[in-house]
This record gives C-alpha cells, sequence and structure tokens, in this order.
C-alpha cells in the first residue's frame, strides 16, 4: 500500500512536469524558462539544488557516524558556495545574458577554453546525478521490501525523472521543484516532531549529541587537520560555484533582483533545513540504538528509511518517502538538465556552426536521454556511498573552472593564456596528486586550486592584454540562436 502511494505521487509529479512542457516553444525555453522565473520560485529552486539525497540520506548518516566535523563541505560549504553565488556572481553574469557558463568561457576567453571547461563541468556531473539515481534505487528496494532490486530501482527511477526532464525543461523542474519544496519542508517538519517525541523531546537529542562529541565542527590547532577542514570547505563552497545547474537557476530569474536574492536566500534556507534531517537521524540512536548499529555497519544511507517503516505511524511513512521522492527528484531533474544542456550549446554546437533553435531544442533533449543512460549505468556499477559520490563531483571544477571563472568576470589581466595555463597546471596538478599521491596529507584538489590561480597570474602578466571584457548582452545571448567565434 506504501508503495503504491509512493507511486501515485510519483505520477502526479510527472503530470505537473508534462503540465509545464506546455510552456516550452523554444530553446529558450526550454534551458532557461524565457527568464520568467519570480522570486518565490528560484528559491525553491536553488534550494532544491542541494537538497537531495545528499542531504537527507547522505549527510545525516555521516552525522551519526563523524558529527558536524564530517559535513564542512555539505551542508557548510554547500550554503556558502550558493550564498556566494548570488551575493557576488549572480549579477555581473545574469547581465550578460547567456545560456551556459560555458558561453561566458568563450566570449571571455576563447573557444578551445569553452570546450575544456564545458567537458570539465559535464564530467563533474556524472558523481551528483549518479548519487540521486543511486538514492531513487534505495527507495525503490526499501519500499518494495526487496522485491526491486537497487539496480532496478535506479533505471526505475532514471526513466521516472527522464520522461518530465525530457519534454519540459528547467519549465518542468520549476513547477515540480516549487510543488516538491512544499512536499519537503512541511513532510520532514512532521516527521522529525514525530521522532523528537520517541527520543524523549528535542532537548535530549541535541544533549546527547553534544555529549557525544557530534556538534564539534571546528578544526583542532593541528596544521594537518586544520588544512584538511579548509580543503573540505573549499572543494564544495568554491568548486560548485562554476556549475551549470546553479548558473541556469539564476538565468532562469525575471530580473536582476531575483537573480541575486532568490539564490542567497536559498542557499540560506538549505544550511538551516538541512539541520532537520540531521536531528532525525540522530533521534533514530535514541529511538532504536542495536538498529543503528547495524546499518551503520551493512549501509548507513539505509538508517531513516529503516526509522521510518519500523517507528512510524502509516501516515508518517507516506509523508516522508513522498518528501523523500520529492528531494531526490528535484535534484535530479536540475542536475540531469545541467550537462545535457552544456554539451548540446558548448561542445556540439561549437561544431553544428549553423545550428537552428528547433535543432539545439532537439539535441539539448538527445543529450539528456544520453545522459540518463549513462548516469544510470555509473549508478549501478559504483560502489561508492552517495555522499562520497557528491563530495567527489566538484573537485576537477575547483581544480580547474574556478579561477578562470572569477579571474574572468573581477581581474582585467585576466586573459587566454592565463585560462590555459590556469586549467592545464590546475587540472593537471590536482589530477597528478590524485593518482600518485592521493592520501596525501593535503587533499589533491587544493594543490590544483592553488597553481591554478598561479597559472592566471602568469599567464595574466606574460601574455598579451584581452582586447576586450563582455559586457550586458555581450555574446550568444539567451534569446537568440545565432553562433559567436572568437
Amino acid at each position: 500500500m506504501l508503495l503504491w502511494l509512493v507511486i501515485a505521487y510519483i505520477v502526479v509529479s510527472v503530470g505537473i512536469g508534462l503540465y509545464a512542457a506546455t510552456r516550452v516553444h523554444n530553446a529558450r525555453d526550454y534551458i532557461v524558462a524565457g527568464r520568467n522565473l519570480p522570486f518565490i520560485i528560484v528559491l525553491a529552486m536553488v534550494f532544491a539544488t542541494w537538497f537531495g539525497a545528499e542531504t537527507v540520506l547522505g549527510i545525516s548518516a555521516t552525522f551519526i557516524d563523524e558529527g558536524f566535523r564530517g559535513l564542512i563541505s555539505d551542508p557548510l560549504g554547500a550554503s556558502i558556495c550558493l550564498v556566494l553565488f548570488g551575493l557576488v556572481f549572480a549579477r555581473p553574469l545574469y547581465r550578460m545574458n547567456l545560456l551556459t557558463l560555458g558561453d561566458f568561457f568563450r566570449v571571455r576567453y576563447n573557444r578551445n577554453t569553452e570546450v575544456a571547461l564545458s567537458l570539465a563541468i559535464i564530467v563533474s556531473y556524472l558523481g551528483w546525478v549518479g548519487a540521486q539515481m543511486t538514492a531513487l534505487g534505495l527507495v525503490f528496494n526499501v519500499l518494495s521490501d526487496g522485491a526491486i532490486s537497487m539496480n532496478q530501482g535506479v533505471f526505475i527511477g532514471a526513466a521516472v525523472v527522464l520522461v518530465y526532464t525530457l519534454f519540459g525543461g528547467m519549465w518542468s523542474v520549476a513547477m515540480t521543484t516549487f510543488v516538491q519544496m512544499i512536499v519537503i519542508v512541511l513532510g520532514l517538519m512532521y516527521v522529525t516532531w514525530l521522532a523528537g517525541d520517541m527520543a524523549g523531546g528535542f532537548t535530549t537529542v541535541i544533549s546527547k549529541a553534544s555529549a557525544d562529541g557530534k556538534l564539534e565542527w571546528l578544526p583542532t590547532f593541528d596544521r594537518l587537520d586544520m588544512l584538511a577542514w579548509i580543503a573540505a570547505l573549499l572543494t564544495m563552497a568554491l568548486g560548485s560555484i562554476p556549475q551549470q545547474d546553479v548558473f541556469q537557476r539564476v538565468n532562469s530569474s525575471k530580473n536582476e533582483k531575483v537573480a541575486v536574492w532568490g539564490t542567497t536566500l536559498g542557499g540560506v534556507s538549505y544550511f538551516f533545513f538541512a539541520a532537520v534531517p540531521l536531528f532525525l537521524a540522530y533521534s533514530a540512536t535514541l529511538i532504536d540504538p542495536s538498529m543503528v548499529e547495524r546499518f551503520m555497519d551493512e549501509d548507513s544511507q539505509l538508517v531513516l528509511p529503516n526509522l521510518i517503516i519500523g517507528y512510524m505511524p502509516f501516515a508518517a511513512q507516506v509523508i516522508f518517502f513522498g518528501a523523500l521522492i520529492s528531494v531526490i527528484m528535484s535534484t535530479a531533474s536540475g542536475t540531469l538538465l545541467a550537462p545535457s544542456v552544456t554539451f548540446s550549446e558548448n561542445i556540439l554546437r561549437g561544431y553544428w556552426t549553423d545550428m537552428n533553435d528547433r535543432q539545439l531544442l532537439f539535441s539539448t533533449r538527445a543529450a539528456v536521454v544520453a545522459f540518463t543512460i549513462i548516469v544510470a549505468v555509473y549508478a549501478v556499477s559504483t560502489d561508492a556511498t552517495i555522499h562520497h559520490m557528491v563530495e567527489s563531483a566538484y573537485r576537477v571544477t575547483l581544480a580547474g573552472a574556478f579561477v578562470p571563472l572569477a579571474a574572468g568576470l573581477f581581474w582585467k589581466r585576466a586573459n587566454n593564456l592565463g585560462a590555459t595555463l590556469a586549467i592545464v597546471l590546475g587540472i593537471g596538478t590536482w589530477l597528478m596528486f590524485e593518482l600518485f599521491i592521493p592520501e596525501g596529507d593535503i587533499e589533491p584538489q587544493l594543490y590544483g586550486l592553488v597553481v591554478s590561480a598561479i597559472g592566471m597570474v602568469i599567464g595574466g602578466y606574460v601574455g598579451a592584454k584581452p582586447h576586450h571584457r563582455p559586457q550586458a548582452g555581450h555574446g550568444r545571448a539567451a534569446s537568440g540562436t545565432h553562433h559567436v567565434t572568437h
């Protein structure tokens, strides 16, 4: 009965997504929802960017095991990313009226930079979207009491998300996410309130977590501990800034003010609401310590689903799994669209120079199908946890894409040579340490970030001064279909 009710909710969500698809008339509608989205929907989409399987199943399990010290990258780093993007990056990028971040790299630097960083961005999504598909497989497995295997659940979930993302693009993401956010917030608060009562009250749970040392989050004064803490923070806080899904949400806003404050407040909302699944998970350690201990050894991501099924009334089970499905689908749809748009706009379109609007729309949809298949296969073939998949996703963009983006926007001397050195040296250094010294004292991507910045500075002073800096509306606009090369 529980499984069928959740399936009914999924059908409703797909229906909303397909209804939203009726608003898609061209590539601009599909990719940035016609730049018509109001504040509340932008805030909901930004919030849902991060509030996915990672937050409910991943970091909640990590919190039980490691406490706040294990969550420096997410939610702390993730929230800082969204706030920084809103306050610092959103305004200048929104004014340029581009479709993708890859467009920025082409306009500010050249075609080679566009291709290199677009590929890096696309690759970074493999782990993130894979985490959502893994979570969908886990949910179907738990709800069916094992009748649906994890792998079968992954492919079922991938097919569901694909249907409405394929047809409605950003309009479907916007409308379904708005409804799903309401379900997420109300559902999780209700279930957490019940769990808190079962565990002896709010203060009892907090006191137990504090006594167990789970609320400590600052590093010690040990040099290596501080470096590890900084690396975890920067990987998510800076490495996820040059990401197409965040940019796409900003770029879908109906005006600049919505772009800035929808993103900023979405990040703040995420930080505070991420505490809800943490509290819920830690309540489980008081309600049934032996169950928690068993699943921490077996698969920590199963702690929350089994707590709900084992101890919650039926209505709360329906609400929780409805909210969990909402969480996953809202994140998965946006993160499927982002790399697909990047591929069609910044890789394919550069070789298909006379591509018209209809062809761009078709190629983006084809890319959505292809990326869904790739990610589903990856999700069933990897043994990485949800938390690890998400945490690993941003290493390449931190090492290679952050410096060219930030310098391109805010440093007048940033030029083609600087961008090339930043990418080659940053990613090269990261890969060298990742392959040969992966367990070193400092995270490999931190070396990559530092060397990338050095490469940009050297190139900026040695290479030729850039002839222009991008202005508002410069380049291939979100409303246009022409191709601009430099």
